[in-house]
């Protein structure tokens, strides 16, 4: 594993060039931001009625059409939503200027086909290893995020320098710039959401909450033991691995901790995510995913709204407005990102 830091990268670069930031959501605040604050020329580009245009405005970004951006730009990062970006790309194709960079956080597209780039163009990746609030915020506070890059297509020679120069510019040289390839990015990326991240660590959550309430404990008990107590356990992780939360937690807790876990996650489970693992790698579920926006989203509203009307997160809503520091310097504020 190849790591590059602040000291590696050529700002010259990507300095003197324009960078074009389609899209304005988690991550394209988060780039088009950072960028601005590093000396990097940018323009966001942006449909004319798009809601997140005076956001951009207010925070001091020049704002183009999505065309008109993409034609005066040396490289065009896509932000915007991998169920859409295929029709974007169709739509800007043409406007590109030969030798340019066409860059992305997320492999899905290249990877598995839906957008088939221009050969005089470098197709580049640069994935922050964060959401995006947590790219600017770290950001703002002199640190950073560790991103992966990675190259499908190298038109100029020197896309890797200019990939590795964005990475340092929005922040990911403070921490780490880890050289990949888009298939490792994109299948690891989507596993780890779906099976451990947020599938798997809501799923279990609501799980534990539900158990608890049926055994006719108070929801209020529920949700401090299965979601309030979760950050507690995950930051000791974070910090210093599972061995270091093991080791500041009671022996009661370790003890039940490696005799009752692998009855939760057990062999069952495992089996069950290497089916969500060749789900992915056979390009099943990524299919699965643009059907369903292909066919005017019929299940995926529904499946949202089930989860925002799941009791933990009414009780959850009551219990976080009586504790004033949780709201303070909070990473997701609507109103600005």
């Amino acid at each position: 594993m190849k790591v590059h830091y602040d000291k590696d990268a050529d700002l010259d670069k990507i300095r003197g060039k324009k960078v074009a930031i389609i899209g304005y959501g988690s991550q394209g605040h988060a780039h088009a931001n950072n960028l601005k604050d590093s000396g990097i020329d940018v323009v966001v580009g942006l449909r004319h009625d798009s809601s997140s245009k005076d956001k951009a405005e207010q925070a001091g970004l020049n704002v183009a059409e999505v065309n008109d951006a993409v034609a005066q730009a040396d490289i065009v990062m896509m932000l915007c939503p991998d169920e859409l970006m295929g029709a974007i790309y169709r739509d800007i194709e043409s406007d590109f200027k030969p030798g340019a960079s066409l860059a992305f956080a997320h492999g899905f597209n290249i990877h598995f086909g839906y957008i088939k780039p221009k050969a005089d163009l470098n197709v580049i990746m640069i994935a922050p290893k964060g959401p995006g609030h947590l790219v600017r915020s770290t950001y703002e506070r002199a640190a950073g995020v560790p991103c992966l890059v990675a190259i499908h297509q190298d038109a100029t020679g020197d896309a890797l320098d200019i990939s590795v120069a964005y990475a340092s510019a929005i922040g990911g040289g403070r921490a780490g710039i880890i050289e990949t390839t888009f298939k490792e990015e994109t299948e690891t990326d989507l596993f780890g959401e779906q099976a451990v991240l947020c599938g798997g660590a809501t799923a279990l959550v609501q799980a534990g909450f539900e158990t608890l309430v049926e055994a006719g404990y108070a929801p209020e008990m529920a949700y401090f033991e299965c979601m309030h107590e979760l950050k507690l356990i995950v930051d000791l992780m974070y910090e210093g691995g599972i061995a270091d939360m093991r080791y500041s937690i009671s022996n009661t807790a370790e003890f039940g901790d490696l005799t009752r876990g692998p009855r939760i996650v057990n062999e069952q489970t495992k089996a069950e995510m290497k089916k969500i693992l060749n789900e992915i790698q056979s390009g099943e579920f990524a299919r699965e995913w643009m059907d369903e926006n292909a066919s005017g989203g019929k299940r995926f509203p529904e499946l949202r709204r089930k989860g925002q009307e799941h009791q933990i997160e009414q009780v959850g809503s009551k219990l976080r407005s009586m504790m004033s520091w949780i709201g303070e310097n909070k990473v997701v504020d609507k109103a600005k990102n």
